[in-house]
């Protein structure tokens, strides 16, 4: 498979956020559409290895508002993802499979991600 720069250069930028690499680590593993609620509850689990129920609300609440207003606008303009605003759901690419040899390279050797709660 050849190297396409502008993929490269996409995914460095897009994984340049640690909330961004959890979001697209569940879509490349899930490989299906996913709430916003879905994907707050797992950057919780992942970043702050806690259950939503064991965090602050104030910290769920900044982790959502960062997803409606960063994470999925960012993602969406990248066209990685599909993003319906009514349903709050996401939807992996065509692109984002495209990506994907990029983004385990970077998940491989990405030291904070929890790799061993796959499940």
């Amino acid at each position: 498979m050849g190297t396409d720069p502008n993929e490269f250069e996409t995914t460095l930028e897009l994984c340049s956020s640690k909330h961004r690499r959890i979001i697209l680590g569940i879509l490349v593993r899930e490989q299906r559409a996913l709430t916003l609620n879905d994907l707050t509850k797992e950057i919780v689990k992942r970043d702050h290895h806690a259950a939503i129920t064991d965090t602050p609300s104030r910290t769920v609440n900044q982790i959502y508002l960062s997803l409606c207003h960063q994470h999925v606008p960012k993602l969406a303009d990248a066209n990685v993802v599909t993003y319906e605003n009514d349903r709050q759901l996401l939807e992996p690419t065509e692109r984002l499979e495209r990506m994907q040899p990029y983004l385990s390279a970077i998940f491989e050797m990405d030291p904070e991600l929890d790799r061993t709660d796959t499940d």
